[in-house]
């Protein structure tokens, strides 16, 4: 399960697969921009699949309109 959730806590986007996988995250995620727009910074635990989806969608922008990442096994808790 793959959830979004705003500054405040509240649930904004959630994807349930079967998998949590590369392309399952890149999903989600190009989901989740196109519904809600992009987001200031993206907060993940240390899940490569996340990681790998999110270094697809920033290679396709330039370095100023990358999305911020911060990752640590505790910060999504």
């Amino acid at each position: 399960m793959y959830r979004a959730v705003d500054t405040a806590g509240q649930t904004i986007d959630f994807l349930l697969t079967a998998k949590r996988d590369a392309p399952a995250a890149l999903r989600f995620f190009r989901k989740a921009i196109r519904h809600h727009g992009e987001p200031e910074v993206v907060t993940l635990d240390k899940s490569g699949a996340n990681t790998t989806a999110l270094a697809t969608l920033n290679a396709d922008r330039p370095k100023e309109e990358t999305l911020t990442i911060r990752q640590s096994k505790y910060l999504n808790n």
